[in-house]
């Protein structure tokens, strides 16, 4: 969206500021690029007074954004700071130009509207009000300074809240839209639906964040952005180009010091797999970084896109469970095998219902399949396990089972299994065996357990294995602490499910006195 002769003439103009003409002075002043490297003070990491001028990663995002702009990056590269300088500097020099940034609670919003936008604005030199008054243009002046916000003279205005809903902006900026989404899914949601929609059309709109686990709005919009970006189809202004800025770009993330043995396997595999080829100095800093952070060193600054969603998600019940799955790499394609095909089952009343599909093969339980739908009878569901095709073994199903009702003809389960369903012309029945009652905790741990065992189809599984992954503790956002007991949310059901399957694994189940034949 930048021109680059432009740009080139912009970082001339920085390069030689010192011997620029009066006249060439006015020209540089009329460039973006030249204001933000030369017009603006920031805080730096210590506090002190610097000079802003954008880094490299912030350069590159401004040459090549769209109207719509993902960024997943590692930390401490500075994009809210950029994004607020950028519009703080469109508000002064722009009539009318309204632009907003959301952040996940109040006192960031205050730190950012603060020490970034409010910050640069007072600290504008004397000399720079000198050099734009004696080429025409007096700055416009805060008619408004409160609730966070700069209304301006000449009628721009910026704002930073945890939410924004009316009026029109022109820019937005979300930071750590992935903690907004992992920790306040219904505040995300009013994002989307709120903040999303007041972006004017051709309004630049931007989302940046660390990867914060398979869930949500950030981690769904990842996927597509990238997508579309790597298949190189032209982008409308409704969608999103993906920005990756991962850490081994940075050059000063090099040190001297000892590498660790546990992470030799890590960097040869990035360059045999991706190309990374890292220098001593730069596996040093990742060895020592990793020392503290551990799991949470690729959320953090990870390598690749796809390894920034596979690090463990804060509050997730398996998350230790996981990073051995990927360690030990029991995700992939699944070979096929004769032996029976087992089924684990989450019924929903007018929800969701998930069904695992698995083998026992030797002591490794084989995760082969997965499926979930809504809204849909147990009809639907006997169709399903008909057309998959596997040679069935034996299904198990929640105590509950044998009592709670299945739709509008108020017949339980096993009254609808008992009596059969016509498929295809055939007449099938499940043999259901029916689990014992236990405590949802019980189950958890089960699970932990049996997950020690478990390979996952990379395919067939995918949408389950995120639901696992995503299985976290409910947020308590007053008391900022996660509660003891599960978060009722989109990942629920594949996840009680899997703790039947674990339940199975475990010989705690009922056979069912009915004589059921397995569906085949």
């Amino acid at each position: 969206m930048v021109r680059r002769s432009n740009h080139d003439q912009a970082k001339w103009y920085i390069a030689n500021t010192e011997k620029l003409s009066d006249e060439q002075i006015a020209d540089a002043m009329t460039y973006k690029w030249f204001r933000l490297n030369t017009m603006y003070f920031i805080k730096d990491k210590h506090g002190k007074k610097c000079l802003f001028s954008p880094n490299e990663e912030q350069e590159k995002f401004y040459l090549d954004r769209h109207y719509r702009s993902l960024i997943l990056k590692a930390r401490q590269l500075g994009f809210t700071t950029f994004e607020m300088i950028s519009n703080l500097d469109s508000c002064l020099f722009v009539s009318d130009f309204s632009a907003g940034c959301i952040c996940h609670n109040l006192d960031s919003a205050k730190d950012i509207y603060r020490n970034k936008i409010k910050y640069a604005y007072q600290n504008i030199t004397d000399d720079v009000k000198y050099v734009l008054n004696a080429v025409g243009y007096d700055l416009p002046l805060p008619l408004s300074d409160k609730d966070n916000s700069y209304v301006f003279s000449n009628g721009s205005s910026i704002k930073v809240s945890t939410s924004y809903r009316g009026g029109t902006l022109q820019s937005l900026h979300i930071s750590e839209f992935g903690n907004i989404c992992k920790k306040f899914p219904e505040k995300s949601k009013e994002i989307v639906t709120g903040a999303f929609e007041a972006v004017a059309s051709g309004g630049r709109l931007t989302i940046e964040s660390t990867a914060d686990g398979k869930s949500g709005y950030f981690y769904d919009y990842s996927t597509q952005s990238k997508k579309d970006t790597d298949s190189g189809v032209d982008l409308s202004p409704l969608d999103f180009k993906f920005h990756f800025f991962p850490w081994w770009t940075r050059a000063e993330y090099s040190v001297d010091g000892r590498i660790s043995n546990a992470l030799y396997i890590y960097f040869d595999e990035l360059k045999a797999k991706y190309g990374i080829s890292l220098s001593g100095g730069q596996k040093a800093w990742y060895s020592a970084k990793w020392k503290n952070l551990g799991d949470d060193m690729k959320r953090e600054y990870p390598s690749t896109p796809d390894e920034a969603f596979e690090q463990s998600i804060e509050g997730a019940y398996y998350s230790k469970q996981f990073a051995k799955i990927y360690e030990d790499k029991r995700i992939g394609n699944m070979p096929g095998n004769d032996a029976p095909v087992h089924t684990a089952w989450d019924l929903g009343v007018g929800d969701s219902t998930s069904i695992w599909f698995y083998q026992k093969i030797g002591n490794m339980i084989h995760v082969i399949d997965f499926y979930e739908n809504s809204g849909e009878g147990l009809r639907h569901y006997f169709k399903v396990l008909k057309d998959k095709g596997y040679r069935y073994g034996e299904h198990y199903a929640p105590h509950d089972i044998a009592h709670r009702e299945f739709g509008s003809d108020a017949k339980s389960r096993i009254e609808i299994a008992q009596d059969g369903l016509e498929i295809d012309g055939e007449l099938y029945k499940i043999y259901f065996n029916k689990l014992d009652i236990m405590s949802i905790d019980e189950g958890i741990e089960l699970a932990r357990e049996i997950l020690g065992r478990c390979a996952f189809d990379s395919d067939k599984t995918e949408e389950g294995v995120k639901c696992l992954e995503s299985y976290r503790k409910e947020w308590n956002d007053k008391l900022g602490c996660w509660r003891d007991r599960p978060l009722h949310d989109w990942a629920s059901h594949a996840a009680d499910a899997f703790r039947y399957l674990a339940m199975a694994e475990s010989t705690n189940t009922e056979i069912l006195t009915v004589p059921f034949r397995n569906l085949r």
